[in-house]
């Protein structure tokens, strides 16, 4: 929501000095009732009471936003420059400082992807396992997946002081998209790095970028353009793929983990998280992790996963619109070719088995 607010600011022509006021104040007060846990700590019926209340007070900012729209081209997500990366606006200077300069503690679990490609489903996949199967989302435990896990490198989410140690081995679970470049990957943590194909993720990044936008959202080829650029979001896929497989190889506390493998098999997706960051599931606790990590009930509790606060032009708390493996269907040829022709050439010479796992991707 705050790239559309500031989006919107961005575009209004001056003199429109009364639609730029009421956009700031909009902004002022969204951004106070979302940071930190402001949102995310609320229960079910404060989150859908707020919502309610982000739909009233943003009337006005999707007024602007429909007629802005009209008389502009929306243009690509809008970024900053951090660090030699593009990042989302909710990432700050002093939120990058903290990630680049962080010295990964005992009981560290890192859940880093690039975006759109598995991150909030191993981020319950590791919460249930560190709670053994007894992790409660709900409205008298953890209440929202960001509510326990925090984002390093963005202030959407409970503070890295604040987030709570969980199970007997006192684990937190950190969520991060940061390129290795950037990330320190320290002795005593663990990084669990998950990827899925690069036309599922433009698909779902699309998708998510729609719900966030609205009528600012950017044409699908402005879109593929961003994809397949420097700016996409901390990072290129291919860089991100590479830098993160250069480091599993490199780091035994680094595991490597494709999205399509979860979806074929959960249970050995399970076991596999496990081992790596030591923690021993019976067969009661493993099938307890499974099923509350399987798709269906994630998404029958969707509203305890959202990955942003609601917005005046709809986003409603989706996670994961499909969790399908073959996103490729809702991509057109021409932006697959695209896609794949780009991913092809950043490739070329990568240590990346890309044969093994997307062979249409091969050089």
């Amino acid at each position: 929501m705050r790239s559309a607010v500031w989006a919107l600011l961005s575009l209004i022509p001056l003199g429109f000095a009364a639609a730029a006021l009421t956009l700031a104040r909009f902004q002022r007060w969204y951004v106070r009732r979302t940071n930190g846990t402001a949102y995310f700590g609320l229960t079910s019926e404060g989150r859908r009471a707020f919502a309610a209340e982000v739909r009233r007070r943003g009337r006005r900012a999707t007024w602007i936003a429909e007629r802005i729209a009209r008389l502009h081209n929306p243009k690509p997500p809008v970024g900053v420059e951090l660090l030699g990366i593009t990042a989302p606006p909710q990432c700050t200077p002093k939120d990058f400082a903290r990630a680049v300069h962080y010295e990964a503690e005992e009981g560290d679990v890192f859940v880093v992807t690039q975006m759109k490609c598995g991150t909030t489903w191993m981020q319950q996949i590791v919460y249930e396992i560190a709670m053994r199967g007894q992790g409660d989302l709900g409205d008298d435990a953890g209440r929202h997946i960001y509510a326990v896990s925090p984002w390093i490198e963005a202030s959407w989410a409970v503070s890295m002081n604040d987030a709570p140690r969980l199970g007997d081995q006192g684990l937190r679970l950190i969520k991060t998209h940061m390129p290795t470049k950037l990330l320190p990957i320290g002795e005593k943590g663990r990084y669990i790095y998950v990827t899925r194909h690069p036309v599922a993720c433009f698909a779902s990044c699309a998708d998510f970028v729609g719900m966030l936008l609205g009528p600012l959202a950017p044409s699908r080829k402005v879109l593929l353009d961003w994809f397949c650029s420097e700016r996409m979001w901390w990072g290129p896929w291919p860089d991100h793929v590479e830098g993160w497989w250069q480091a599993a190889q490199s780091h035994p506390n680094v595991l490597f983990v494709h999205f399509e493998e979860m979806r074929a098999n959960l249970p050995a997706t399970v076991d596999r998280v496990a081992a790596h960051i030591g923690v021993r599931l019976s067969p009661e606790v493993r099938e307890a992790v499974v099923r509350k990590s399987e798709f269906e009930y994630m998404k029958s509790h969707e509203e305890r996963f959202a990955m942003a606060p609601p917005s005046p032009f709809g986003v409603t708390g989706e996670f994961m619109p499909s969790g399908r493996t073959d996103r490729h269907a809702d991509v057109m040829l021409p932006e697959r070719a695209r896609i794949i022709a780009f991913c092809r050439e950043r490739l070329r010479g990568a240590s990346y088995p890309v044969a093994r796992f997307y062979p249409d991707l091969m050089p």
